[in-house]
C-alpha cells in the first residue's frame, strides 16, 4: 500500500488526542473503521477533529458491560484520521477513521464538549507507521481456521478476494471484524508485530471452533 500523503509524520503526531470508548469495537494501523455518530458529545469531537488534524483515538472500556458515563479504559488505543465523512438529514455524521498507529495513555484530561481526551505517548509504537511486510505467518493455517470459523459463525464471504488480501491488511482486518471478546480484541491490539498478532489470531480462531463444535456436541447429547 503506498503512504498516503495526508496521514501525519510520526513527528506531528499529537500529544492530546480525543478519545471515543467503545467496548468490542478496535482499529489498527492502515485498516478503515466506519461509525455512525449521534451522540451529541461525540458529534461535538468529529465537529472538532474536523477543524483540526482529524485524529480520533479508538479505545475500549476495561469493562464492556459499564454503563457509567465515563468508564476507566485500557492503557492502549490506536488513532485513526478522518478520512471520509457524511452528514445525515436526521443528525448524524457517518465517517470512516483510517488507522494511524497505536498510543498509550499517560495520563486523562479535562473533558471538552462533553468527549473525553487524553495524553498520549506513542514512542513504544513507532513501527506503527510503517506497513509490515509480510511472509512471517502461517497463512494456509490461517485461512484453514478462517473457513471453518466463518462456517461456525455463519459468515459468508468472498475467498478469492481474502485469498488475495496482503498479509496486513488479511490479519488485521480479520482482528478486527471477527466477534471476538472484548479483552481478546485488546490482546490483538496490543501484539507486538503482525506475526505476533496473526499467531494469537490463529489461536481465538482454532479454540472458537473447537468451542463450537463441544457445544453442538453438548445439544446432540440432549
Amino acid at each position: 500500500m503506498s503512504p498516503n500523503p495526508f496521514d501525519p509524520t510520526f513527528d506531528r503526531l499529537p500529544r492530546t488526542l480525543p478519545i471515543f470508548p467503545l467496548p468490542g469495537v478496535m482499529l489498527l494501523p492502515r485498516a478503515r473503521l466506519p461509525l455512525n455518530i449521534f451522540e451529541p458529545r461525540y458529534l461535538a469531537m468529529v465537529e472538532d477533529a474536523l477543524k483540526g488534524d482529524r485524529n480520533i483515538g479508538m479505545i475500549q472500556p476495561l469493562d464492556p458491560a459499564s454503563r457509567a458515563k465515563a468508564p476507566p479504559v485500557y492503557d492502549t488505543g490506536c488513532a485513526g484520521r478522518i478520512t471520509s465523512f457524511s452528514e445525515t438529514d436526521d443528525g448524524r455524521i457517518l465517517i470512516t477513521l483510517t488507522g494511524v498507529c497505536r498510543f498509550h495513555v499517560l495520563s486523562e484530561l479535562e473533558t471538552v464538549g462533553g468527549y473525553r481526551r487524553v495524553h498520549a505517548g506513542w514512542e513504544r509504537f513507532a513501527g506503527d507507521m510503517v506497513e509490515e511486510p509480510g511472509g512471517g505467518i502461517d497463512r494456509g493455517r490461517l485461512l484453514a481456521g478462517l473457513k471453518s470459523y466463518f462456517r461456525t459463525q455463519a459468515i459468508s464471504a468472498n475467498w478469492e478476494h481474502i485469498e488475495g488480501t496482503p498479509d496486513e491488511r488479511l490479519v488485521n482486518s480479520l482482528a478486527m471484524i471477527c466477534p471476538f471478546a472484548a479483552s481478546e480484541k485488546q490482546a490483538l491490539l496490543e501484539a507486538p508485530d503482525l506475526t505476533e498478532r496473526a499467531t494469537l489470531l490463529i489461536a481465538l480462531i482454532e479454540m472458537a471452533i473447537l468451542d463450537a463444535r463441544d457445544s453442538d456436541q453438548a445439544a446432540q447429547r440432549h
